[in-house]
Parts: structure tokens; sequence; C-alpha cells
């Protein structure tokens, strides 16, 4: 038999070690996922940074993440939120984990700006290059040395992503493995183009000098098209954005104003569904006027 106070004391041991086993093991799950993030993190933030030339460490993008993060949750939660009352508190941590959230995307985010926008320029320095390689050949250059070409005389990036492509030619890549390599560094539908007709010119004996120059001009009319596409349809991205920042301005002026009625409005669970459906609203609008606007070529 065992004594009553030994009992007493066994069940909140074994309870208190059962508590802490899983605890433990929690913990090193989560410190396990939190690691496997952070490598996944960090190599997409390489594969991002190597295609744009841009030799920072990614350790750093993920620092910058966690920094945005924690800064958006501390702003969102002392100017919302508060250790007042239970209510506050709970308003302060959910709507926080959202800030800190688009925080921990924001550069990430960037990246992915910077990546387009450098596409968007290699696409429109692509037609001249087409007209670089077309003259090379026609005055008896191979097509590497026309590539080359295009180095000597193009500007970046389109400069720096041929230079890539014949630098991985001169070590001993295949000519084919180095051009689906140039195609998935810039991910652009003008080079897909440009590399399938290379191909089928290299498999067909065609006159490649011709297709060059018909890439180039239908490159150039689909740019411009594209280019009074967004001139007719810059009003109604303009509305969009002046509509969508209405409210949130309209709520910034009204606390200014008078801190105390929207203090009292957004402590109320009435405030608090009407900001939700307001929320809800911008964002069915953004993606309405996006999709209106948005025509693809």
């Amino acid at each position: 038999m065992i004594p009553g106070w030994i009992s007493y004391l066994l069940i909140p041991g074994l309870a208190c070690v059962s508590v802490a086993g899983l605890t433990y093991l929690v913990i090193q799950a989560l410190r396990s996922g939190a690691e496997d993030y952070s490598r996944h993190y960090a190599a997409t933030t390489a594969r991002h940074l190597d295609d744009m030339f841009l030799f920072i460490p990614p350790r750093r993008i993920l620092e910058l993440a966690a920094a945005a993060a924690l800064a958006g949750f501390l702003i969102v939660f002392l100017l919302i939120g508060g250790f007042q009352t239970r209510g506050a508190f709970l308003r302060g941590v959910i709507l926080g984990a959202v800030a800190a959230g688009a925080g921990w995307s924001l550069p990430h985010r960037i990246l992915a700006l910077l990546k387009q926008r450098r596409i968007r320029r290699f696409n429109d320095q692509l037609s001249d290059a087409l007209l670089t390689l077309s003259n090379a050949l026609k005055a008896g250059f191979s097509i590497l040395q026309a590539f080359e070409a295009v180095v000597r005389t193009g500007v970046n990036p389109i400069a720096e992503e041929f230079g890539v492509f014949l630098q991985e030619t001169r070590v001993g890549v295949k000519f084919e493995e180095a051009l689906a390599n140039l195609r998935k560094r810039v991910d652009s539908e003008d080079l897909t183009l440009l590399i399938l007709a290379i191909e089928t010119a290299r498999l067909t004996g065609g006159n490649l000098t011709e297709v060059l120059d018909n890439i180039a001009l239908t490159i150039r009319e689909r740019t411009r098209v594209e280019r009074r596409v967004q001139t007719l349809t810059a009003m109604g991205r303009l509305q969009g954005n002046v509509v969508g920042a209405v409210p949130i301005l309209l709520a910034l002026l009204l606390t200014a104003i008078d801190p105390v009625m929207m203090s009292a409005f957004f402590h109320s669970p009435a405030g608090w569904v009407t900001a939700a459906l307001v929320i809800i609203l911008e964002i069915a609008g953004f993606l309405l006027i996006r999709k209106i606007v948005r025509i693809d070529i």
C-alpha cells in the first residue's frame, strides 16, 4: 500500500512531468517548423536576389521581415488595443497579429515588385536587342557572337542576363540548357517567344533573321497596345485609389477632430462590425476594379 501523502504528491508530480514533456515536444516542433520555414524563406529570397543581381545576404531580408512584423504588431497594439480591459487586449492582439503578418510579407513583396519592374525593363529592351541579333546574323556572325554583340551594345538588365547566358555556354553548359536557364531566370513571355524561335530555327534550319524581325515587330506592336490600354484605364485606376482611400482618410480625420467619439466607436461592437464591413467592401472593390482595368494583351 502506498501511503496517502505519497499519492497526494505523486499525482501532481506526474501531471507536472506530463505537462513539461508535452510543452517540450510542442516547443521542439515549433522550433523545427520555424527553422524549416526560415530555410525555405532564405532560399526563395536568395533566388529572387540572384535573379536581380542583388548581392544582399538573405539573412538580412529575414531580419528586416521580423523587424517589420514586430513594429507592425507593437504600433497596432498600442494604438488600437492596450492593457486597459480584456476586450482591448484581445482586440490589440488580433489586429496586431494581422499587422505583423503584413509586415512579415512586406520585404518579400518589395522584392517581387522589383523583379516585376526588372522584367518590364527587360521586355522594353528586347525589341532593340532582337534587331541587333538580326543585324549581327545578317553580317555573318554566329548566334553566340550575335548575343555577344547585344551584351556589348546593350544596357542592363538585358546585357546582364545575356552575359550570364554566354558565361554558362563558355563553362560547358549546353546551348539548349543555357537557353532554358535564361528562360527560367527571366520569366518573360517575350523572351520565351524568342527562345522558341531560336530552338525551332536550329532544328529545322529556317531563316532565323526573318523570324527575329517578325518577333521584334510583334513585341513592339504589343507594347504599343499595352501602353494604349494603360492610358485608357488610368482614370479607372485613379478613381479606384481615390475611392478606396476616402474611408481611411475620413477615419483618420475624424480621429484627429474628435478622438473621444472615435474611441467610443472603436470600443463598441457595432463600431467593429462596421469597420469589418468597410474592410471587406474595400478589398472586394479593390479586386473588382483591378480585374476590370487589367487587360491581358
